[in-house]
């Protein structure tokens, strides 16, 4: 009643969902900039591929943690409210496309934020990496 048990990321689930989504981004061809934080939308793992645009570093990181506190996928919110949420955050939340967040047995163990490509290609990387850590889970 008093405490309530969870799951939460590793930093080697992290590299797992890193190497998922690298891989994607790969065969895509797409370089990609990759962030994938924990349930307080801390930052596990980072990587900006060689080629990736680097301000898509920032997008990134914001992305997943938009996913993560909004435990909702990035892009989806009003085109009318986007701003006022930018501004009311300090730019710390996005709607821009390419932020997941993570499920593990219907618990949210954090999210994975992917930028440098199109929104559609962001979140095509970013389901790989989920889609690898769930392999590995099995």
């Amino acid at each position: 009643m008093y405490l309530r048990q969870t799951q939460e990321l590793t930093h080697q689930a992290a590299l797992v969902i890193l190497q998922g989504a690298i891989a994607k981004a790969e065969a895509m061809g797409v370089p990609q900039c990759i962030a994938i934080v924990d349930t307080g939308g801390n930052l596990l793992a980072f990587i900006r591929m060689d080629g990736a645009k680097f301000l898509s570093q920032i997008s990134a990181t914001q992305k997943a943690i938009t996913a993560m506190s909004s435990k909702a996928p990035t892009g989806g919110v009003a085109a009318d409210v986007e701003l006022k949420l930018a501004l009311a955050t300090a730019g710390q939340l996005t709607n821009l496309k390419g932020g997941l967040p993570i499920e593990i047995n219907g618990q949210l163990v954090g999210a994975i934020g992917v930028g440098s490509g199109t929104g559609a290609q962001d979140v095509e990387v970013a389901q790989a990496g989920i889609a690898a850590l769930q392999e590995k889970l099995g």
